[in-house]
Formats: C-alpha cells, structure tokens, sequence
C-alpha cells in the first residue's frame, strides 16, 4: 500500500507514534463534532395556559404514575371485605342458651331436693346461696356470670321449669332466625337490637322477658368473621392487575390549539420536552462514548502484526471510511427531522464493512460495522428524550453483518452487486422482525415503503462500495482482489508485450504461477497476489528475450557468443528493467516488490564459474542479483517456485523422487544462502511449500500410458 506523497513528508517531520496519536485525536474531535447536535437536548417553547402551535406527541412510551397509582388505589378501593364463616356457630349459641338454663335447673333441683320437707318458700338467705351456687355452674368462657347481672340471675331461680322451657325456646329460635341471615362481625349489634325486637313480642311473667333479652344477647354470635388476610390477597391480585395509564409513542399529547392544562405539562416536562435548563450530562455522555470508540480503535490497530507504516496506512483508510459513513448517517438523520419519519432504514448501513473486506481484512471491517451500529443509534435517537434508537442499532448492524459475510468472492463487481441483493434481504427481514415485534400498526403502503427502504440501503451500499473503490485504491495504492483480477487479464499491456515478444518466458511466467499459488494458499498466505505477480515477475526479459533460454526455441544461444560479463550483466538486468517497466505502467508497489525480489541477491553460478573457467578474476559480489531479498512470504515462495519450475522444465521425464528432490535442494540452498532471512517465512511453512510445489508437479508430470504405435496412430 503505497500513500500519498504529502503524507509521508509529514511522516518525516513527526514520529510514527506522534503522527498516529494525532490522528487518533483528530479522528475523536470528528466524531464528537459529528454526534455533537444529536445529543444536544431539544425542547418546546410553550408555556403552562397557553394553546399549543401543533399537535404535541409522545417521543416516546410515558408511563403516567399519578394516573396509574390513583387507578390503584380505586382498585384497591373496590375491593370489598372477605368474610370467613364460623362453622357450628348456631349450634353454639343455642348450645349456651340451654346451658345456661339447665344450671339454673340444677340449683333449683338440688335446693328442692335438700329442703324436701320444708314447704316454705326459700328465703333471701337460701337465694343468695343459690345465686352463688348458680354463678360457679354458669359456662367461664362468656363471662356468662360477670354479664348477666344479679337480680337477672334471681328472677331464673324464682322462676318455674315451664317459665324457663319457654324462654329457652323463644331465645333460641329468634335467635337462630337470625344468625340464619348471616351476622357480620360488624352487624352485631344491629343483630342484638332486631332479636331484642323480636323476643319484645312475646309475653313472660314477670321480669322473664328482660332475662330473655339479656340471655339471648350474651348468646348471640357473628357467624362471619373478617378475613383480613384474605382481604390484603385480593386488594393486591386488583392492584397488580391494575395496567399503567400510558401515552404510547406517537400518541397525541396535546391538539392544535388545545390548552396546555397543569397535567399536560407535567407530562411535557416529565418527557424532557419543555426542561429548557442545561444540562452537561449528554456532552459528557457523549465524551465518554467517543473515548470507548477511540480506544477501541486503537487497541484493534496496537495489536496488528504487521509494520508500523502500513499500519498507519490502514488507520488513515478506515479513519477515512468511517468518517465518510458518519457524515451519510448525519444527511439521512437530517432528512429525517424533515419530518421523512422512518427514511433511517435507507441508510447503506452495509458500505463500510464491504468496502473495508475488500481493501483490508474481514477483522476490519467487523470492528467497522460495530462501531457504526453505535453510532447510529446516537445520531437517529430522539431529539427531545435523548433515548438511544435500538431499533436503527440492531438494523445498521445485521445490515453491515451481512455485507461482510455475504461479500464471499470479492474478485468481480458483480460480486458485490450480489452481496448487496443479499444485504436488502436481511434488511427486508430485520425489518419485518422489528415491525411485528412493536405490535404496531401499518397500512398496506406503509409496508411497502419500508420493503423499497430495506432495498435501496442493500443495493445502495453495494453502489457506494463500487462507486467509492477506485478512489481508495489509486489513493491509497492498494492492490485488493478485484484489482489483482484486472491486472491478471492477458489483454493488459505488459502481459500482450510479454506474450508476443517473448512467449516461452509468458508460459514460463503462468506455470510459475500455478505452482505460487497452490504453495501460497497451503500456508494461509494471499495466493491470487502470487499469480498476478508471476504473471509481472519476468516482464523485464521482454526487453532482451532472446538471451534467454525459453525464448530460443532451437536458435543459437547468443551468450555463447559474449563474454561472461555481459551476460551477467543481460540476466542480471532482467529484474531492474522489469520494474521500471512496472513502475513506468503504474504498477502496484507489491507487484513491483516481487519483479524486483524475486532472486533476491543470488549468484548467477553459471557464469560466475564460466568466468572462473576463463582464468578471470571475477568477485562472487559482482555476479549475484542486487536484490532486494524476498520481503514478504509471497516473494519468497514465487523466488522458491520460479527455481522450481526452472530446474524441473529441463529435465525430460523427471520421477516423484527426483522432483522431491530437486525442491528440497533448491530451498536448502536458498537458506543456506541467507535468502529469507528478511522475510516472516518459518521453517513449518517451508515444509508446506516443499509438499504444495511437490504436489502440483507431480499432478503435471504424472507418468503416461505407452500405447502401441498403431493405437497412437489411430487415436
């Protein structure tokens, strides 16, 4: 990747690190500067009693609470009491009555039987003894003796058996008639006063009646009580049952021209819509935000294993992209507040990650579409509440997703028009996912916008990637697939050169090619640049190609007739001439890097000994290649493939085991030549190459049938 003069004079006044730790600076004040109005709060210039301009509506959801809880509370309200029956309680009552009676029989009983001969009344003496006799029999758990008073007591034991038959009688079915009707806690008293009422109506003698009142009011029990807890029970299962009183989002809040009441502007206020009070909290928010982005960016780029230029070159590309993707999402956010509702969803949310794959990595271009995902969600949030918008969130990023995954192949454009028809079907899905997951209703046309949405920002981002590539790619140098594909076609003016002036080293060049390639992709290392390269790697040969052995097709060798020096000097120069033939076509910096490399700085033994032979004294300096040595692990692997292919080609029939041979040869003495002691190629990936190379020859030079002379004839 090569970059734009300027910008490596600025790399020579600053320092790699100076210069980076700029740029990620600046790269924050854009983004801030960008997100800046998104998160400057919005208010309404209305006032409480004053009509609204326009129609108000939500933002968002609001959840009145005063509403709600007074819904609440008449909930809890129009709960009523739980009453829980007393079982026996009837029973009970009259169970009391005629205890009661039957002590006052005892008493009578045992004090007639004692006095059996005495015919003479009992006296004051004998009643008390009696009254005191009565009470210790009277039943403890009413307190019967301490309720009833004394001259009450008295009048039952003057009384005869039949007086007190018939005031247990009319005690307990009064009393039965009503706790029959269900007597509350509550209702006992109105319960005591209707059976005072209804015992009035009979008549006793003498102060039997009010015995009777009192004896049924001390037996009188409720026969419901109240169940508080049941109560609680119920008044919570009403409460929880309650559902909040909501504006939903959308809703109308106030009408045109409709009064701005003390509620309606709690709910304006409570929504962030008429607090016009400043507030650093959404800057400092949005200073944090950039912080988390900027330090993720710098993380991602700190632990690149590559060089320090080309990792700056990949900062100032992305930076680049990403601004570029902002200041799109700050146009559709603009368009947006036009009051074009919902026009987010034509975002090409996916341009980035695409155009990103195809010019650096798929790591890159994830990290890309993450970032961007966040971002929208700032740039198309709310203006009054601030909210973040989820929903353009997850859409912006299984958008960006998409691209990159789907952007399998990217040699051709019509790849990337593909990627783009997929992009606008995840698109159409998200948005269906998000629609029906809202709950909210749509028309017919509705749907359709949003179906023609989700398709322009597929196909738009596959638009702006094409549209945008070429610019990144002259700007930037870089050499990425697509553009390894133009260059690998034969109607390219140097390949054309190569094949008519020199066609041995041409199909020299595309066997080396192969062999590169099958060697590259064993090892994980980029195999389509290898072919183009070998492809360019001998383009200099084009320039003298007769002095070169593929081209001589059964002429004379023209070295047989030159000293050894100038032959040296023609082979030799077949790498320089090459790439000022590349440089002069504008040739990737790469391609030219392998035109140059591809020898590195070996020794041209052949005629260094034939000098030796002449009695010359001759330097093995002056007879090796200037180099460089192969840079990269793909130099080194076409140097490997282009002594391979050589060496292999002049033998008739070579065997598996000869090649095999030949090979491990070719890269021992490439190491022990010190040939890659500058590139990143380990000795692991030297043993894949070995069996890649060993591999694709012997799928070329398999062993033949002989067939009979006149079979042979025949076929």
């Amino acid at each position: 990747m090569r970059t734009h003069p300027l910008l490596n004079k600025i790399r020579s006044i600053l320092s790699y690190r100076l210069f980076t730790n700029l740029l990620f600076i600046l790269l924050g004040l854009i983004v801030f500067g960008v997100l800046y109005g998104n998160v400057k709060p919005k208010t309404l210039d209305i006032h409480l009693y004053e009509e609204a301009q326009t129609t108000i509506r939500a933002p968002k959801k609001f959840v009145d609470a005063e509403a709600t809880e007074k819904k609440k509370q008449e909930a809890e309200m129009e709960v009523g009491k739980v009453y829980t029956p007393k079982e026996g309680a009837i029973d009970n009552s009259n169970t009391l009555v005629h205890s009661m009676i039957e002590s006052v029989k005892d008493v009578k009983k045992q004090y007639e039987e004692k006095n059996r001969d005495d015919l003479k009344p009992p006296s004051k003496k004998d009643l008390n003894d009696q009254l005191n006799q009565l009470k210790e029999k009277l039943p403890k758990e009413n307190d019967a003796a301490d309720t009833l008073k004394d001259d009450r007591l008295l009048t039952m034991l003057e009384a005869s058996g039949e007086d007190l038959d018939r005031v247990e009688t009319v005690v307990s079915t009064q009393m039965q008639v009503i706790m029959e009707d269900h007597v509350k806690e509550e209702d006992l008293k109105e319960a005591r006063l209707e059976l005072e009422q209804r015992i009035s109506k009979f008549s006793f003698n003498g102060n039997l009646l009010q015995v009777a009142i009192d004896l049924g009011n001390l037996a009188l029990e409720p026969t419901e009580y109240y169940d508080k807890e049941k109560t609680e029970e119920l008044k919570k299962q009403a409460v929880a049952n309650v559902s909040s009183v909501e504006i939903i989002e959308g809703g109308v809040i106030v009408e045109d021209g409709e009064l701005v009441t003390p509620k309606k502007y709690e709910i304006l206020k409570a929504l962030g819509m008429v607090d016009n009070s400043f507030s650093v909290k959404p800057f400092l928010g949005l200073a944090i935000f950039v912080i988390v982005i900027i330090g993720s960016l710098y993380y991602f780029f700190y632990t690149l294993q590559i060089t320090e230029e080309r990792k700056q070159n990949y900062l100032l590309l992305t930076s680049i992209i990403f601004v570029i993707s902002l200041l799109i999402m700050k146009i559709v956010g603009l368009l947006e507040q036009l009051q074009f509702n919902d026009i987010a969803y034509i975002l090409p949310a996916a341009f980035s990650g695409m155009i990103l794959r195809i010019l650096l990595n798929e790591r890159i271009a994830m990290m890309m579409v993450f970032i961007l995902s966040a971002c929208s969600s700032v740039i198309f949030h709310h203006p009054f509440t601030g909210a973040i918008d989820f929903e353009i969130a997850i859409y912006t990023l299984f958008s960006g997703v998409a691209g990159v995954l789907f952007l399998v192949s990217k040699n051709q454009r019509s790849n990337i028009l593909r990627a783009g028809l997929f992009v606008a079907l995840v698109n159409v899905l998200v948005l269906a996912f998000l629609i029906l997951l809202s709950g909210t209703s749509y028309t017919n046309t509705e749907y359709l916008y949003y179906f023609i949405f989700a398709l322009i920002s597929g196909v738009g981002s596959s638009i702006f990637t094409i549209g945008f590539l070429p610019f990144f790619e002259a700007g930037f140098g870089i050499l990425s697939s697509m553009r390894l594909m133009e260059l690998s076609r034969p109607t390219q003016p140097l390949l054309k050169k190569l094949l008519t002036e020199a066609p041995g080293t041409y199909h020299h060049s595309v066997m080396v090619a192969n062999l590169a390639e099958s060697a590259c992709e064993a090892i994980g290392a980029n195999g389509l640049l290898a072919r183009v390269g070998c492809y360019y790697h001998d383009v200099g040969k084009s320039k003298r190609p007769q002095f070169f052995i593929e081209n001589q097709m059964n002429r004379k060798n023209p070295h047989d007739r030159v000293s050894p020096e100038t032959s040296r000097d023609v082979i030799i120069s077949h790498t320089t001439d090459g790439a000022d033939m590349l440089r002069k076509h504008k040739l990737p910096k790469e391609i030219i890097d392998i035109a140059e490399q591809h020898h590195g700085t070996t020794l041209l033994k052949f005629f260094y000994y034939k000098a030796k032979e002449q009695g010359k004294d001759v330097k093995e300096e002056e007879y090796r290649y200037p180099g460089p040595k192969p840079q990269t692990i793909e130099a080194a692997i076409i140097s490997i493939s282009d002594s391979v292919e050589a060496a292999v080609r002049s033998k008739s029939s070579p065997t598996q085991e000869e090649i095999k041979n030949l090979i491990h040869s070719i890269v021992q003495d490439r190491l022990q030549d010190g040939q890659f002691n500058e590139c990143d190629i380990t000795l692991k990936q030297l043993e894949q190459v070995k069996r890649a190379l060993c591999e694709t020859l012997n799928g070329i030079f398999h062993p033949r049938i002989e067939y009979p002379e006149e079979q042979a004839k025949g076929e």
